[in-house]
């Protein structure tokens, strides 16, 4: 992952942005009368999807690969959680928004820390 600020910014804001979307997506269609596993697997594949869609003009920008897949867990565990708390009690929308950004930004920072994490330690080699 590209590590310029304007990479960084980017892969925060799309990645908060798909979250707050599908958490809103979430509120809007899932209600008390749910069952939660359902609700949980349909805004899971609701969340994968937006953020599908979404990653595509997101990867013009930022590039394909370093946005694609925190954008899908960003949307899909965000549907997750926001789909099954909506199915057990009621939730406001400002919950709904919080829960859907703290999802995305908690999200981004995993596979930030996960990349690192893998690709081990980096030194600056000068031309």
């Amino acid at each position: 992952m590209d590590k310029r600020i304007y990479f960084v910014i980017g892969d925060v804001l799309v990645n908060v942005a798909i979250a707050l979307l599908v958490a809103l997506v979430s509120f809007w269609l899932v209600s008390t009368n749910w069952n939660m596993m359902v609700a949980m697997w349909l805004m899971m594949f609701v969340g994968m999807l937006l953020a599908m869609l979404l990653a595509l003009p997101a990867g013009i920008l930022f590039g394909a690969m370093e946005v694609m897949l925190p954008m899908k867990l960003s949307g899909m565990l965000s549907g997750m959680v926001v789909g099954m708390w909506a199915a057990m009690q009621p939730i406001t929308l400002s919950q709904a928004i919080g829960v859907g950004g703290t999802v995305g930004l908690i999200s981004v920072v995993l596979v930030w820390l996960l990349n690192s994490r893998i690709r081990g330690v980096q030194t600056l080699v000068e031309n």
